[in-house]
């Protein structure tokens, strides 16, 4: 249906397209996989009219066509849908499937019309809403996915595009929105799926294509290549995982302990223990108030009863900055909205929360702030490591890596992880998963939250499960199985 030939795109300095060719065909998914900036965003946003390629040619039904603008992909039935979902929040769903496309009689919006439409639409998606008119800010991540999804029925997509559609959804979230891609792929429609989840990829793809450094490394059936040759591929070589499998020696005093800490109705009574030289996961279906346990830690909300002690001394942090004075860092599970400032450059990021350290009478002593910076991006293996470049032009592994890099200079005692590794490929999770380790090996105590049950299992010293906002039992990191933690997770 759609041949993306001899694709070529290049930004200052960076090839981010070397002749990459992909070939889409009705009734097919087509995974795109491949490192964080291997060029898939890039691919995708060339598939969809966001930009032009400097070489190569898009061929529809054997025809060559340009796409100079977004609405003229769509109007040729192409259809992305990125991470950052495209809705206007404050309109309905009924507004947003038809935003550009608006139906009228005699010269007025027919919203009736509109209404009863998108109502049969989003039911065929499996998605029952009596009212499409209300604004989709009050809906679910899961149910923004399926409103997106509905935009393409209702233009008639041939071509859909799906990147890290799952990144925000619970299994069960996950199951249906697959089952509504295959059904849109029953019905004729090219799907491209962009995931760096290789579970997904074998339950969902047909064909396969491997990117790597911007160029193709492998295409052909999905079935054709196991896992591990994947990820050959992707990252070039053999990647290491780290593996806790025995059980640890705890450090006698505690880092951190909570009693009772409660925050109506995220969560209440928790109890939690975190030693030096030790990795504590908080595990929990989506929802369970772990996050909201975190943010409580880390100063940047309030809880409404119990106690907090960080090295035996009361602790109550009044915002994060005063959490950050007491050596507790926070690297938050929305990286681009709550952990950087996308606009400032990965010095400046990586130096924020202790710039008075490289100030000297009101003024910023650049060389040995410059020094500082590259020194701990070159510990995290920032790739490359260019600290002018702006923080918001990095792949999600890049800018995860420019976060941690921020607390390793500010030298703090506590880490607490929300999410460290979504969005982020193979190789890079494997190099997070590694620094991470090495964190707690130098001492300091790791609090991390994860809802990837193999994140946690390879990772923990000690395993706190919670359900609904209750801790339900405490696991050992080493010898715990999958269906231990789930067991916790869902108990009554």
């Amino acid at each position: 249906m759609l041949v993306l030939e001899d694709i070529t795109k290049r930004y200052p300095g960076v090839t981010a397209l070397d002749g990459v060719h992909v070939s889409l065909t009705a009734g097919r998914v087509h995974a795109l996989v491949g490192e964080n900036g291997a060029g898939k965003s890039t691919l995708l946003r060339i598939l969809g009219g966001a930009a032009p390629p400097d070489a190569g040619r898009l061929l529809l039904d054997g025809v060559a066509v340009t796409f100079r603008t977004p609405r003229r992909a769509l109007d040729a039935g192409i259809m992305v849908i990125h991470q950052e979902l495209s809705l206007v929040p404050e309109l309905g769903a009924d507004a947003n499937l038809f935003l550009g496309l608006e139906r009228t009689h005699r010269g007025v919006l027919d919203r009736t019309g509109m209404r009863d439409e998108a109502r049969q639409v989003l039911a065929q998606l499996g998605l029952a809403l009596p009212d499409p008119s209300v604004p989709v800010r009050s809906l679910s991540i899961a149910q923004r996915q399926l409103v997106e999804l509905a935009r393409a029925l209702v233009r008639r997509a041939r071509v859909i595009a799906l990147d890290e559609p799952t990144a925000t959804l619970t299994p069960a979230e996950v199951a249906h929105l697959f089952t509504q891609v295959r059904r849109l792929r029953d019905e004729g429609s090219a799907i491209v799926f962009v995931s760096h989840r290789l579970d997904e990829i074998r339950a969902l793809a047909d064909d396969l294509t491997v990117l790597r450094d911007g160029r193709n490394v492998w295409q052909g059936p999905a079935g054709d290549v196991d896992d591990a040759a994947v990820i050959r591929l992707m990252v070039g070589r053999d990647v290491e995982y780290v593996r806790r499998n025995a059980a640890r020696p705890r450090a006698p005093e505690p880092v951190l302990q909570v009693r009772g800490l409660t925050r109506a109705p995220a969560f209440r009574d928790v109890d939690l223990t975190l030693h030096p030289g030790e990795i504590v996961a908080l595990a929990g279906l989506v929802g369970a108030g772990r996050t909201e346990v975190a943010r409580c830690v880390a100063g940047a909300d309030t809880p409404d009863a119990g106690t907090m002690e960080l090295a035996a001394r009361p602790y109550a942090p009044a915002s994060p900055g005063d959490a950050i004075r007491h050596g507790v860092a926070y690297l938050p599970e929305d990286r681009k909205r709550d952990g950087l400032v996308l606009g400032l450059s990965v010095r400046e990021n990586t130096t924020l929360p202790v710039l008075r350290r490289f100030t000297r009478a009101g003024v910023v002593q650049a060389a040995t702030e410059r020094a500082a910076a590259l020194g701990v991006v070159q510990r995290v293996d920032l790739r490359p490591p260019e600290i002018e470049r702006p923080a918001q032009t990095l792949s999600g592994g890049n800018q995860q890596k420019v976060v941690l890099a921020r607390w390793l200079l500010a030298d703090a005692r506590l880490l607490i992880v929300d999410e460290p590794t979504r969005g982020v490929d193979v190789g890079a999770k494997a190099e997070l998963h590694r620094q991470l380790r090495a964190l707690a090996d130098e001492g300091r105590a790791v609090l991390l939250i994860s809802s990837e049950l193999p994140e946690v299992l390879a990772l923990a010293d000690r395993i706190i499960v919670m359900r609904e906002g209750r801790v339900t039992g405490e696991l050992p990191g080493a010898g715990v199985t999958a269906e231990q933690v789930m067991a916790l997770a869902v108990a009554a």
